[in-house]
């Protein structure tokens, strides 16, 4: 592991994990990677419930990890991975629970299928088709709803205290010079820098605004109605 993400979901992580692809360091994994390929879920599921940590296993084969819920143990990984560097993405603290309330905490931290009927059979299928789906918001709730929001998602003023007291604690824990407070508004030259290799001759990647998330999730369902496991 060659960097880790100490940023939350919803700063930028699709967008630096594209970055990161960019520039070598990838594959990078992010929770999209999960629900690429459910059997990660039990995966996590079992880290959650405290059942095994082997993180070798985990992120076999990727060369960076970011976003959620990997940023949830981000002290276990910086220790395990003692010469990996870290990214702690960073954004206003009222537009990150904004944005994490529309998005991520909405559509993929609670048990509710989504509204629309035709998206309610969709869904219904894919649980059919591939099990560990339906054990998703359950991964996310241990790893992630309770383990870092205490479950009190729908608490802003807890939530957005949570994302302050995290950027503090990674800064008074990682050392200086392993360390690049970053965010995507700042481009290519302070992530290069910080990495040590050149800037790319294209404009750095922007994804996953809370539009183009929240159109993009009955995709990922059919995707993996169409192909399963």
């Amino acid at each position: 592991m060659d960097v880790i993400g100490a940023g939350f979901g919803r700063t930028g992580t699709l967008s630096l994990k594209a970055a990161l692809e960019r520039l070598g360091f990838g594959p990078c994994y992010h929770m999209a990677d999960i629900i690429e390929v459910p059997h990660r879920v039990r995966q996590w599921l079992d880290v959650g419930d405290g059942k095994t940590t082997d993180w070798d296993v985990i992120f076999q084969g990727f060369r960076s990890a970011v976003d959620f819920p990997a940023v949830s143990y981000w002290r276990e990984l910086t220790d395990h991975y003692p010469d990996a560097k870290v990214i702690l993405t960073v954004r206003d603290p009222e537009r990150w629970y904004e944005s994490a309330q529309e998005t991520i905490f909405h559509r993929r931290m609670d048990t509710d299928e989504p509204g629309q009927w035709w998206r309610r059979m969709v869904h219904r299928l894919v649980i059919r088709r591939v099990p560990e789906f339906a054990l998703f918001p359950q991964m996310a709730r241990a790893t992630v709803a309770d383990r870092v929001f205490d479950g009190r998602l729908d608490d802003r003023d807890h939530c957005i205290e949570v994302f302050r007291r995290h950027i503090e604690e990674v800064r008074a824990t990682i050392p200086a010079e392993r360390l690049l407070v970053f965010e995507c508004r700042e481009g290519w030259e302070p992530l290069c820098r910080f990495l040590g290799v050149p800037v790319p001759d294209v404009p750095f990647p922007h994804v996953n605004d809370r539009i183009d998330f929240n159109r993009r999730q009955p995709w990922r369902e059919l995707k993996l109605l169409i192909r399963g496991r």
